[in-house]
C-alpha cells in the first residue's frame, strides 16, 4: 500500500470507465509495441520522450520508478481484446501539498481524436479528487500540443501559469502552459 492522497492506494485498483479499463501497469504491457510507442517521433512529437531512445530495460526501469513511491502509472485498454493497451497514464504525487501532476500517452495512433485520451484524463482526474481526496491537479502541455489542451480544458482544467518560449520543439521556442484543476472545499 502507498500513501496517495489523504487514503492509500493498492497495487491491484483499477478505473473502469464506459470503453476503457486503467489498471496498474504490470509486465504483460511491456511489450515491443509499447517500447515502438516511444520511439515512433510521431507518437512522441510533443512529449519529453522525444529527446531519448527507449529499450526494453529502460522502459522496465521507468516501470520500476514507480515501486515503493506514491507515484503511480495505469495502462489503459480498450475494452476490446482486439485492441487492448492503447497508452498509459502517470501520476506523480506530492504528499506534503496533496497534489498530483498527471500525463498522458495514447500509442495507438489509430485511435487518437476518438475521445479516449479525454475519457481516461477525465477518469483519472475524477478518482484522484472524490476518492483520493488530491485537493489539486496539474499537468503541463507545450502550446503548440493543441490536442492536449483541449483534453485539459474539456476535463475542467484552467491555465495554472505559462513559462514563456521554455522548450525547443522543431526549431523554434514554445511556450509551457500549465493547466490544473482543483477538488471543491
Amino acid at each position: 500500500m502507498q500513501k496517495f492522497g489523504k487514503k492509500k492506494i493498492n497495487s491491484t485498483e483499477i478505473i473502469k470507465t464506459e470503453r476503457l479499463l486503467l489498471e496498474p501497469f504490470s509486465e504483460k504491457y511491456l511489450t515491443q509495441k509499447y517500447v515502438d510507442w516511444l520511439n515512433d517521433p510521431e507518437v512522441v512529437r510533443f512529449s519529453e520522450q522525444r529527446h531519448r531512445k527507449h529499450t526494453f530495460d529502460s522502459c522496465k526501469e521507468y516501470i520500476d520508478s514507480f515501486k515503493g513511491t506514491a507515484n503511480y502509472i495505469w495502462a489503459i485498454s480498450v475494452n476490446d481484446d482486439d485492441i487492448g493497451h492503447i497508452g498509459n497514464i502517470s501520476i506523480y504525487v506530492n504528499t506534503c501539498d496533496n497534489t498530483a501532476d498527471i500525463g498522458i500517452l495514447i500509442g495507438e495512433k489509430k485511435l487518437w481524436g476518438k475521445g479516449y485520451g479525454k475519457e481516461a484524463w477525465s477518469a483519472v482526474c475524477s478518482h484522484l479528487i472524490n476518492e483520493r481526496g488530491i485537493r489539486k491537479i496539474t499537468a503541463g502541455a507545450l502550446a503548440t500540443n493543441i490536442g492536449m489542451l483541449r483534453i485539459m480544458k474539456k476535463a475542467g482544467m484552467i491555465e495554472d501559469g505559462r513559462c514563456i518560449r521554455h522548450s525547443l520543439w522543431e526549431d523554434q521556442e514554445v511556450d509551457v502552459i500549465h493547466m490544473a484543476i482543483f477538488r471543491e472545499t
